[in-house]
C-alpha cells in the first residue's frame, strides 16, 4: 500500500470513528465547569440549564466550580480537557471577549481553544443612578458630565469586571469623562451607591432591579438595541442619543477545541430545547435576563465581534493589564 493509499486509510477510519463515537454521545455523566463561586449567576445558570439538558441528553451534567482569575482558572481546565464533549465551560462574556486585554499572561489562546457550542442567556447592561442626581435621564447625564468632566462618580465590582467595562464603553461611545470607583463586589458598590456616597454604576439587571422597583434608585438607559420587558419604560441608549452603545453580561457554553461537529450540534440542540422550557423562561425573565440558545456559528460571530469592540474599548480607557 502506497503512501497516500495510507493516509486515505486512516482517514475514513478516524471518521468512521467520530461518526460512531457521536452516535452513542453521551455515555456517561458531562461535566460543566463553572468558572465562578457556587451561587454566582454562572453556578445558577449552570445548574438549571444543566438539569435541563440532561432529559434531553439522558446523562446527568454536573456541574463543578473553579473559580480565579476572572474564569481564566476553570476555562483553563477546559481548553486542556479531551474533546469528547464531556468536559464542558459554562463561560462568560469576559473570558471569550475581554479577559486577552485585561490580564498580562493568559493560560491559553482564547481564539484557538474553544468552539462555542451556544449563547445560553444575555443580560443588558443599565445605567442607573442615586435619585439625588440632578439627571432624569441619559440625555441629561451626557450633558451633566460634559459640563463639569470627571465630577461624577460610578462605581463597579472591580476593575476589569462587566461593570468596570460596561462604564468604560459608556465613556468611549459619549466621549464622556466620568470617575470610577472601583469596589470588591457589586454589593458594596450598589450599598454605596443608594447612600449616596457614589452617583450611579453600570450593571446587570438582576444586581439593582430590586432597588429600581422599590424607588431607591434610578435606571436612566438599558444599553440594548430594545428595551427590556421586565422595564418597559426605561429606554435605550440610542433613544437617549447615545449611539452604539451596547454592553451585556452574557453566558454561554462553550467546549475545547477539536470536539466533534456532530456531538457539538448534539450539545448545542439540548441547549436550545433547555432555554425554551417554559420553567426556564419564567426563571430567568424575572431577573431581567433573555434566554437564548443561537447555534454554534452565530454564538462564534457574536464572540469576535463583541472581542473587536472590548479591545477597542479597553485600550481607550488605558485599562492596564494585571
Amino acid at each position: 500500500m502506497n503512501l497516500l493509499c495510507r493516509i486515505l486509510s486512516a482517514a475514513c477510519a478516524l471518521a468512521i470513528a467520530s461518526t460512531a463515537q457521536a452516535q452513542n454521545y453521551p455515555d456517561r455523566p458531562i461535566k460543566l465547569i463553572a468558572p465562578f463561586p457556587a451561587g454566582g449567576l454562572a453556578d445558577v445558570l449552570a445548574r438549571a440549564v444543566g438539569d435541563e439538558m440532561s432529559k434531553t441528553l439522558g446523562q446527568p451534567i454536573i456541574v463543578e466550580n473553579r473559580a480565579g482569575a476572572g474564569g481564566n482558572v476553570g476555562a483553563d481546565a477546559v481548553a486542556k480537557a479531551a474533546p469528547d464533549g464531556y468536559t464542558l465551560l459554562m463561560t462568560s462574556a469576559g473570558i471569550l471577549t475581554a479577559n486577552q486585554f485585561l490580564y498580562a499572561q493568559m493560560p491559553f489562546n482564547v481564539e484557538t481553544a474553544f468552539i462555542p457550542v451556544s449563547n445560553v442567556a444575555d443580560m443588558s447592561m443599565l445605567v442607573v443612578v442615586n435619585p439625588k442626581v440632578e439627571a432624569k435621564s441619559l440625555k441629561e447625564l451626557v450633558a451633566l458630565a460634559k459640563a463639569q468632566p470627571g465630577k461624577l462618580n460610578f462605581g463597579s465590582p472591580g476593575i476589569g469586571t462587566t461593570g468596570h467595562l460596561g462604564l468604560a464603553m459608556l465613556m468611549y461611545a459619549a466621549k464622556l469623562e466620568i470617575g470610577h470607583v472601583p469596589y470588591r463586589g457589586a454589593a458594596p458598590a450598589v450599598t454605596d451607591l443608594i447612600a449616596g456616597q457614589i452617583d450611579g454604576v453600570v450593571d446587570n439587571p438582576p444586581t439593582v432591579i430590586a432597588h429600581i422597583q422599590s424607588g431607591k434608585l434610578r435606571p436612566l438607559a438599558v444599553a440594548a438595541r430594545q428595551r427590556m420587558a421586565l422595564l418597559p419604560d426605561v429606554p435605550t441608549a440610542a433613544e437617549e442619543g447615545v449611539a452604539n452603545y451596547e454592553a451585556s453580561s452574557w453566558f454561554g457554553i462553550a467546549a475545547p477545541a477539536g470536539t466533534p461537529p456532530a456531538v457539538v450540534a448534539r450539545l448545542h440542540g439540548a441547549i436550545a430545547a433547555a432555554v425554551r422550557t417554559p420553567a426556564m423562561q419564567e426563571r430567568f425573565s424575572k431577573s431581567g435576563a433573555r434566554l437564548i440558545g443561537d447555534n454554534p456559528q452565530e454564538f462564534a460571530a457574536r464572540v469576535a465581534a463583541e472581542r473587536k469592540t472590548w479591545g477597542e474599548v479597553i485600550k481607550a480607557a488605558r485599562i492596564t493589564p494585571q
